[in-house]
C-alpha cells in the first residue's frame, strides 16, 4: 500500500501521526509549509529558542493563527493545533509525540535533541547532518538499541542520494559512483559570509527577502556541506570517499556516465564505488549547460553484454563504451519533502537513509592563517571549511571535526590549506564532544 494511502487511512481512522519539530528556520518553515496539506500527521508541537520568529515563519508559509494557537500541549492534542514552545525539552516528553524531526542546524545542540529523543522512546527524522557526520553511527546504534529508528531527511540530497543508491542495488546493478552537484570553483574554499552572495548567483535583496542566512549558506558554497552530506552517504552506504577530498569534476548530466569512471577507463575516480560531487562550473568558470548543481546522481555499470544491450536499446544514456549509465533527479525540494522521511518511518518502519558504518569523516581545514588565541567560528564561518576524508586518515592525524569546530579556541598555529587536529585547539567540554569521542573508540575496528 502506497504511503499516501496508508496516510489516508491514519486520518480516516482519527490517528495521525504524531510529530514534534524542533527548530522552525529555513528548513523547518518549508516542512511546515507541507505538513498542514498532508492528510494523517498532525504536528503537535514545535519548539525554537525564538517562538516569536517561529510565528513569523507560520505566517510566512501561510498558516492561519488558528492553527497555531495552542496554547498547551494538551489544547494542542485536543483540537489538532500545534503548540508553540521554547522547551524543547518539554517537547521531546510529550507521550503522544511519535516522531521528532531535529531541525536546528547546529550539530552540537542537534545531538542533545536526538539522545534525548531516542530516551523517550521516539523515532528522529535528522534534518542536521551536520551532527550525523560526525557521530551518526553511533546515533544510529543508539536509535536502534532503544528500538525506535534514526533517519536522515528526505528532501536534502544525503537522503534522496542514498535512495538511488538503494534503487541501482535492489535491481542487482553495481554502484560504480553516486553524488550531488555542486557550483564549484577551488577559490570558493575561502569564501567567507561577506562573499558568499556574489559567488552564489543571488543578491543580497533576494537573500534578506528569503530570510537566508549567510553563513549557512556559505557552507554549501565553501565545500563543507557537499563534504558532510558526502559523509553522510558514504557512512550509510559503504561507498568509498576520495582519499584527499572531493574533486568535482565538472560535467553536464550528459557527461557524468563518462566522467565517473576509474581513472583506468579515462574517467576520475580512484576506484569504483565512491561518493564524488560534480561541479556546475568549468575551471575557467564558464557555466556548463544543463548542470546538476541541484540535483543527485547514481552511475551503474552493465556488467554483461545483455545489460548493456538493454541500456542501447532503451536509448538508455551512457558514455561512449555503453558500459555506464547514470540516473539522476535533477533538483531536490529540500524541507518541502521531509514528509516522505516522517511516513517511512512512522507507517513503514524505514528510515531514508542511516549510518551503518564510520567510513568517511568531515575535517576542519583552515581558511587562512590561523594563529593561537583566535576563536574557530564553524561551519560556513570565517576560519575553517570541511575537507571529506577516510574515517582512517582522520583517525590517524587526529582530525578535528567540523561539527565541533564553533566556539573552539585554537592553541597552535595552523597554516591556510592544513585540516586541524585536536591538538591544535582547546575543546570545552559537551556531550556531542564526548559521544564523538565514544563514535571513535566504538568503531575505530
Amino acid at each position: 500500500m502506497s504511503l499516501h494511502t496508508q496516510l489516508q487511512q491514519r486520518a480516516a481512522d482519527n490517528k495521525p501521526i504524531r510529530v514534534g519539530l524542533i527548530g522552525a528556520g529555513k528548513f523547518g518553515s518549508m516542512y511546515l509549509a507541507q505538513v498542514v496539506r498532508t492528510p494523517g500527521v498532525h504536528l503537535v508541537a514545535i519548539a525554537d529558542l525564538n517562538p516569536a520568529g517561529a510565528k513569523k515563519n507560520l505566517a510566512r508559509v501561510g498558516w492561519t493563527a488558528q492553527q497555531s494557537a495552542a496554547g498547551s500541549a494538551a489544547a494542542a492534542l485536543r483540537d489538532g493545533s500545534t503548540w508553540i514552545t521554547d522547551d524543547w525539552q518539554a517537547l521531546v516528553k510529550l507521550p503522544e509525540i511519535e516522531i521528532v524531526v531535529e531541525c536546528t542546524g547546529s550539530p552540537v545542540h542537534a545531538v542533545d535533541h536526538i539522545l534525548a529523543a531516542i530516551a523517550e522512546h521516539k523515532h528522529v527524522v535528522n534534518v542536521t547532518v551536520e551532527a550525523d557526520a560526525f557521530c551518526g553511527p553511533l546515533l544510529a546504534r543508539r536509535a536502534a538499541e532503544a528500538g525506535v529508528i534514526y533517519s536522515l531527511a528526505y528532501g536534502d540530497q544525503p537522503a534522496m542520494i542514498c535512495d538511488l543508491v538503494d534503487w541501482a542495488r535492489t535491481c542487482g546493478f553495481p554502484v560504480v559512483a553516486a553524488g550531488r552537484g555542486h557550483k564549484w570553483l577551488p577559490h570558493f574554499a575561502q569564501s567567507t559570509p561577506e562573499t558568499v552572495w556574489g559567488y552564489y548567483g543571488l543578491t543580497p535583496e533576494q537573500a534578506e527577502r528569503g530570510g537566508l542566512n549567510p553563513k549557512m549558506f556559505n557552507s554549501f558554497l565553501d565545500g563543507s556541506k557537499p563534504s558532510i552530506e558526502s559523509t553522510a552517504v558514504s557512512n550509510a552506504t559503504g561507498l568509498a570517499v576520495p582519499s584527499d577530498g572531493l574533486q568535482y569534476p565538472p560535467a553536464s548530466v550528459e557527461d557524468i556516465p563518462r566522467v565517473t569512471r576509474p581513472i583506468s577507463e579515462g574517467g576520475v575516480l580512484e576506484k569504483k564505488g565512491m561518493v564524488e560531487v560534480i561541479s556546475s562550473l568549468e575551471r575557467d568558470g564558464r557555466v556548463i549547460p544543463y548542470d546538476i548543481r541541484m540535483g543527485v546522481w547514481v552511475t551503474v555499470e552493465g556488467e554483461t553484454e545483455y545489460v548493456r544491450n538493454c541500456f542501447e536499446e532503451y536509448n538508455a544514456h551512457t558514455e561512449p563504451s555503453g558500459r555506464y549509465f547514470t540516473l539522476y533527479k535533477r533538483w531536490h525540494l529540500i524541507g518541502l519533502e521531509v514528509g516522505m522521511s516522517v511516513a517511512s518511518v512512522a507507517l513503514r518502519g524505514e528510515p531514508t537513509g542511516v549510518a551503518q558504518a564510520w567510513n568517511a569523516d568531515v575535517v576542519a581545514t583552515a581558511k587562512r592563517d590561523l594563529k593561537p588565541g583566535e576563536m574557530l567560528d564553524g561551519e560556513g564561518g570565517y576560519t575553517v571549511w570541511g575537507k571529506l576524508l577516510p574515517a582512517a586518515t582522520s583517525r590517524r592525524i587526529g582530525g578535528l571535526p567540523l561539527g565541533l569546530a564553533h566556539e573552539v579556541k585554537v592553541v597552535r598555529a595552523v597554516k591556510q590549506g592544513h585540516s586541524l587536529s585536536w591538538d591544535d585547539v582547546e575543546m570545552p567540554p559537551s556531550r556531542a564532544l564526548e559521544l564523538r569521542r565514544e563514535m571513535e573508540r566504538v568503531f575505530a575496528a
